[in-house]
Parts: C-alpha cells; sequence; structure tokens
C-alpha cells in the first residue's frame, strides 16, 4: 500500500536518525508496502458477509505481518489495569508494541480520534499507575479520506486528515513524538457502497 505521513515532534527525522528507532520503524514501513490489493481482495472475499469495507482485511494484514516480526498485540499499557478500569485490557492497551515503540491502528469512530492520540502517550509517559510497558515514540496508522471513500469505511471513522487537525489543539498534551501514516486507496478496485462487492478499476 501507498502512504502519507505526518511528522509530530519531529518524529521522522528521530525515527530515521536514531538507530534504536530506525529499525522499528523500517519494519513497519515494510510491512504497509507490502500489502498489495490482491491480498485485500482476497482476505475481503475469504471473511463473513457482513463485512462491508475493507478495514477489517487491512487491519488483519497488518497484525499477521507484524507479529510475525515479533511486534506483541493487545499490549496492556498498566500493570494492573483494576487500577484504572473495571472492563477488559482492551481499552488500556496498545495495539501493537515493540521495544520503545508503539502503534495504534485506527479505523474507528472519529470520536475516538484524541483517544488514539493520547494512548500512546499514557504508555511513553511516567504515571502513578504502576506501568506494564514503557515506551518512547509512537505511530498511529489510519484511513486516508480517499481510502474511506474506496474502501467503503463507514462514515463515521476517524481519517488522517481528521487526526491532523487534532494535533495542534492537543499539543500540550501530545508530548511525545508521533508519525501519523494515512494509508491510500487501493490503486486496482474499489468497494461498491450498495453492492458491498470489489469492483475492478482497471
Amino acid at each position: 500500500m501507498q502512504f502519507k505521513i505526518h511528522s509530530f515532534r519531529n518524529a521522522e527525522t528521530i525515527f530515521e536518525n536514531d538507530q534504536k528507532y530506525n529499525s522499528l520503524w523500517q519494519e513497519v514501513k515494510n510491512v504497509l508496502f507490502s500489502i498489495t490489493d490482491e491480498e485485500i481482495i482476497a482476505v475481503f472475499n475469504n471473511i463473513n458477509k457482513k463485512n462491508k469495507s475493507i478495514s477489517v482485511p487491512i487491519n488483519r494484514i497488518i497484525h499477521e505481518k507484524l507479529t510475525q516480526l515479533n511486534w506483541s498485540s493487545e499490549c496492556p499499557i498498566f500493570k494492573d489495569v483494576k487500577d484504572v478500569s473495571r472492563n477488559a485490557k482492551y481499552p488500556w492497551a496498545l495495539d501493537f508494541a515493540k521495544d520503545t515503540v508503539c502503534i495504534e491502528v485506527a479505523f474507528n469512530h472519529g470520536g475516538a480520534i484524541a483517544w488514539n492520540l493520547i494512548k500512546p502517550i499514557l504508555s511513553g509517559e511516567l504515571n502513578h499507575v504502576e506501568k506494564a510497558i514503557q515506551t518512547e515514540v509512537g505511530i498511529i496508522i489510519t484511513a486516508t479520506d480517499s481510502l474511506k471513500k474506496a474502501g467503503n469505511f463507514d462514515s463515521a471513522i476517524g481519517t488522517y486528515e481528521k487526526y491532523l487537525s487534532y494535533l495542534d489543539p492537543l499539543r500540550n498534551i501530545l508530548t511525545i513524538p508521533l508519525i501519523i501514516v494515512g494509508l491510500e486507496a487501493p490503486k486496482t478496485f474499489i468497494i461498491d457502497s450498495k453492492t458491498k462487492k470489489v469492483i475492478n478499476r482497471i
């Protein structure tokens, strides 16, 4: 897949020039570049018929490829989640983490944008609740407006463009470097919004 990035608090410079982060950033980029339209279509066609967009297929492919590279998934931020929530660990968990880098794959409702941005901060800053993981930099992977349209994503999802609009208002809260990744639309197909079927562009 093709994607665009936005660097917050000099994140791209840090990722590209600090060896501690560079190899992990290269892994993430390689995973995203390796995702083909054919892969997405194959997963889309193999999952249940109620699926209407390619959000689940992309999520599954990213999960498979990152875990093969020893990225941990659903990593709790806090050691004892009962200290902060009665719910399962997931509200207080990162989608992926490896060493000091964390990742959120965010195809959910636009109302969750601020929370998705804050979770990497919780894992990167000291907290009065004992931590299960300590990261230093974060990556948010989301859909651009073009992918949202072509992939028939829910109209209410928060997109890359929307994430960027949150950065300045939350600047004093977002204290660690973040890279926002916006996945671009597939080049060879779209999902028809009425039939929920793959339509070839070529």
